[in-house]
């Protein structure tokens, strides 16, 4: 009898942000609960290929977007398309290609799973020079485009809607590289739960509205929010969460309102029980990263998008606003207001709700799955 050819996938993902990571969990927890045959290798890309400088260069790359977001989204927006300087730039993502190399020859995957742009544009490298047959699969973890998704030797492209699939068309990309699966995300955003059974877990009242806040991985939170801790923006009283992520000096913050605010307040780091929280609540303020959205998609959980960062934040929030599934405070003003609409209007979120039907992000990650493995399409 002829041995059949056990698949073996290798998931090249980074922590310059949460949602690169979680994307990646979630495709390699699909494999293990539905392909279970086929093997999966998870690698932290940046760290495997810049060991010595991984630590301080993502540090480096937090304060940078933090500190001066203007400059991250003129560089953003600037390479963009493919043109002179986007081109000028990618050969400083070959860097330390020979240890990608090394893993590459030590694990001998057939199948490269990218979910971090820096990895998708080394590994198209590492195709070029003919030094891997394994096929490349990138998945884009936003809902927009940007050419440093984008690499010649690339052999298919996850995406997550029509649009993004239409956007790489207009970069040049062949529509037969293309399948649309929606964001990969975790089986635990896909279930129904019961909410009272969490609100009771979580000593919550059931009746009373429940706001969760969620800063992206880093816990980046403005100002705005702060006010609303204190009580200053919304009359009645509400049960606030706010997921700082792993900012825990913004998390000893907060808890001093905990004291003196009127609303019912749950402050935490960085936690694994995220869809347990949306589940619970009512809406979420977030800012729009392309995973924790597509994670409130699945889980079918309004949004009030709150001062999203120049880029591919600004990108997913209008996608967000446009498919109907998010409102969009720009300023403080904003924030009050839809605050105010949001829970004083039902028919707002029930109309949001009616909205996430049409994006069929639910198990997205089994989607994907048989793509990478050519099961589906």
């Amino acid at each position: 009898m002829k041995a059949v050819r056990k698949e073996k996938v290798c998931i090249l993902s980074g922590n310059y942000g949460d949602g690169h990571l979680q994307a990646a969990h979630a495709i390699q927890e699909s494999a293990r609960l539905h392909i279970p045959e086929v093997e999966t290798l998870l690698v932290d890309f940046m760290e495997c290929v810049h060991p010595y400088f991984h630590s301080i260069g993502r540090s480096i790359f937090i304060e940078g977007v933090k500190n001066f977001p203007s400059i991250y989204g003129y560089i953003y927006r600037k390479t963009r398309p493919v043109n002179r300087f986007s081109l000028f730039m990618k050969p400083f993502n070959h860097l330390g290609i020979w240890r990608m190399i090394r893993l590459l020859q030590e694990t001998q995957p057939s199948i490269v799973v990218s979910t971090f742009p820096l990895a998708a544009c080394m590994i198209s490298k590492v195709k070029e020079l003919g030094l891997t047959s394994a096929d490349a699969v990138t998945v884009i973890t936003d809902h927009t485009d940007h050419s440093s998704w984008i690499h010649p030797y690339t052999d298919r492209y996850i995406v997550g809607s029509e649009f993004v699939r239409t956007s790489l068309n207009q970069l040049e990309v062949e529509d037969e590289k293309i399948r649309v699966t929606g964001i990969p995300v975790r089986p635990e955003f896909c279930k129904t739960y019961n909410r009272n059974a969490l609100r009771d877990k979580f000593n919550l009242d059931r009746e009373r509205p429940t706001v969760l806040i969620m800063g992206g991985g880093f816990g980046i939170i403005g100002e705005g929010l702060s006010k609303l801790l204190s009580s200053e923006l919304v009359s009645q009283s509400l049960q606030i969460i706010v997921v700082c992520g792993h900012n825990e000096k913004l998390r000893q913050e907060l808890e001093r309102y905990q004291t003196v605010s009127k609303h019912v307040l749950l402050v935490t780091g960085y936690v694994n029980y995220i869809h347990e929280l949306m589940a619970l609540s009512d809406f979420m303020i977030t800012k729009p990263g392309g995973v924790t959205t597509a994670e409130a998609i699945a889980m079918e959980l309004p949004m009030l998008l709150y001062k999203p960062l120049p880029g591919q934040e600004q990108d997913n929030a209008q996608f967000l606003i446009n498919s109907g599934v998010a409102l969009y405070a720009e300023q403080e003003a904003d924030l009050h207001r839809y605050l105010t609409q949001m829970l004083e209007s039902p028919e707002v979120l029930a109309k949001i709700k009616g909205n996430f039907r049409h994006l069929h992000s639910k198990w997205a990650a089994s989607r994907a799955l048989d793509v990478i493995i050519k099961k589906g399409v």
